[in-house]
């Protein structure tokens, strides 16, 4: 056995600072766990100052990557700098000469995971990436090792912080979208340019990781319906609370009949539902399996410490193999590499769900008739509706939640509603996750 294992590391941002932190801090635990040290080699930054605070020993900081990449010493290459270029060229040519590599960049595997992953299996090498979804929540060890024998039937994750402090907040103090984002950023938890978070591009990057792992399908972050928390407003969340749900967003996958459901959106849930009571900037993923019914892990998805801690699990658990000599012991996409299977994604406009409807509707009679007729042409059967209080000559907020209907049956009537003189502005639509039938607005 050797008596260390060498890191190198590309990347000191706040991931990699975090990474460097557990590595001096916890290195009594992580030889008594492991039975050697992991010592850090290389360390690689553009800017040289940062790492100055971690005293880190001379000669390990240098500004070129390729010297870890290359460095016949180093053992372990992580790559922590983010983004596709230059940092997919790092992880291979690292797998070119040998080397087991970890990265957290969720990005970079949702776009060029499959790549990826065929490089370390023709090399014979490994690939840690517990740190690219979720932070500080084992999921993907959980679904590569945990739920081996599972056939997995759904996942409905909160996986953006960001999104799920900004809903949490709307949610528990009223305030409206734009209020909430300019705090999350003045916190830190969003950034000056929040589009990937907002938007749902973020999530839909996790999603196609845990897609590919749970479902043993190679999946293009294209085929990923993608809507962002933009719209959702604070009437929308009060309205929500009334029918007895809330407003997350929600990365979705699930396997039926042979194809695959994977969508980013607004979701309401039920309030009783665990994955409604995720607040603030945690994180957390619930799944369905055919044996083990519903789990859920929970915990702080995003930061230094946590997506850190994650890495460092992925280096101890490399090392043990190294040690050992039996790499290749897991997959990196959790199946086989020639047992996985391309499945069909479902289009948007063929999945089947319950909708909130709210219009700004006129207020004059015949108008609600006239919406339901359009909705009952298509289809779409109203559960709920609330009317608020009337306001003449004026437009007042109607609010409807529908049974189960097709997505494309509501696209193409809310296409009609919304050219409908009697309806102000365009119908904000929700998806409803949760139960088999909308319920009916609880008695006052």
């Amino acid at each position: 056995m050797k008596p260390s294992i060498k890191i190198g590391l590309i990347g000191l941002g706040t991931v990699g600072t975090g990474v460097v932190r557990i590595l001096t801090e916890q290195r009594a635990l992580i030889r008594r766990r492991l039975g050697c040290d992991l010592d850090i080699a290389r360390v690689a930054d553009l800017d040289a100052g940062r790492g100055r605070s971690l005293r880190l020993g001379r000669g390990v900081l240098t500004d070129d990557a390729m010297q870890i990449v290359c460095d016949p010493k180093i053992d372990i290459v992580v790559e922590l700098i983010g983004g596709i270029h230059p940092a997919k060229a790092y992880l291979l040519a690292a797998m070119d000469q040998g080397k087991p590599v970890v990265t957290a960049n969720k990005a970079l595997l949702a776009l060029h995971g499959e790549e990826i992953f065929a490089a370390a299996a023709a090399r014979g090498v490994e690939i840690g990436f517990e740190g690219s979804v979720c932070g500080g929540i084992p999921i993907i060890r959980t679904l590569k090792e945990g739920f081996a024998a599972e056939k997995i039937r759904s996942i409905y994750g909160i996986v953006n912080g960001t999104c799920n402090y900004i809903l949490s907040r709307m949610t528990d103090e009223g305030l409206p979208f734009s209020s909430v984002l300019a705090e999350a950023q003045a916190e830190g938890y969003a950034e000056a340019d929040p589009t990937l978070d907002v938007g749902g591009g973020d999530s839909a990057h996790k999603l196609a990781i845990l897609t590919n792992l749970a479902f043993g399908t190679p999946i293009s972050l294209k085929e990923i319906y993608t809507e962002g928390i933009e719209r959702v407003s604070s009437s929308d969340i009060v309205y929500a609370d009334q029918f007895g749900y809330v407003i997350k967003l929600l990365a979705i996958a699930k396997q039926e009949d042979g194809s695959i459901e994977a969508r980013v959106h607004p979701t309401m849930i039920p309030k009783g539902y665990l994955l409604a009571t995720v607040g603030g900037v945690h994180n957390a993923v619930y799944l369905r399996g055919k044996s083990v019914g519903e789990s859920m892990l929970y915990g702080r998805g995003a930061g230094g410490a946590p997506t850190g801690s994650a890495v460092v699990s992925d280096l101890i658990d490399i090392s043990r193999n190294l040690q050992r000599e039996v790499l290749g012991r897991v997959p990196a996409g959790a199946f086989q590499p020639t047992a996985r299977r391309p499945l069909p994604i479902k289009p948007i406009d063929r999945i089947e769900s319950r909708y909130y409807l709210r219009f700004m509707a006129q207020d004059r009679p015949g108008v609600l008739s006239k919406i339901s007729g359009v909705l009952g042409r298509h289809r779409i059967g109203i559960a709920s509706v609330i009317q608020q209080g009337r306001k003449v000559g004026g437009s007042v907020p109607l609010v409807m939640m529908t049974y189960r209907a097709i997505e494309r049956d509501m696209r193409a009537a809310l296409a009609k509603l919304d050219r409908l003189d009697e309806v102000a502005e365009p119908v904000v639509m929700i998806r409803v996750e949760g139960r088999d039938e909308a319920p009916s607005v609880p008695a006052k």
